[in-house]
């Protein structure tokens, strides 16, 4: 199984693919140098996978080597920078 993160900036948002198939996204709204993330999905026959935690910690890393901020809205992206410390220096 080949799973890739990709930045599909004409959606505004993150996508986990797994074998070519969309599997998820996270969205990510661009305002300056901050990024709003409002709502991750996994499509139910991708969930119990990881692919969130994949999606968004892809996302982050993206983030951060472009040098911006984020806001996270989205409660599972909350969630996620709460038990990553690691990710909460991108917090705007």
């Amino acid at each position: 199984m080949t799973k890739k993160v990709v930045h599909n900036v004409d959606e505004q948002r993150y996508e986990i693919r797994v074998d070519g198939i969309l599997a998820g996204y996270t969205e990510a709204k661009e305002d300056g140098e901050v990024v709003v993330f409002p709502h991750t999905v996994v499509f139910e026959q991708f969930e119990r996978q990881g692919l969130a935690a994949e999606v968004v910690t892809g996302a982050l890393d993206d983030i951060r080597v472009r040098g911006k901020k984020i806001v996270a809205q989205c409660p599972y992206v909350a969630r996620f920078v709460e038990k990553h410390s690691d990710y909460a220096d991108l917090l705007a």
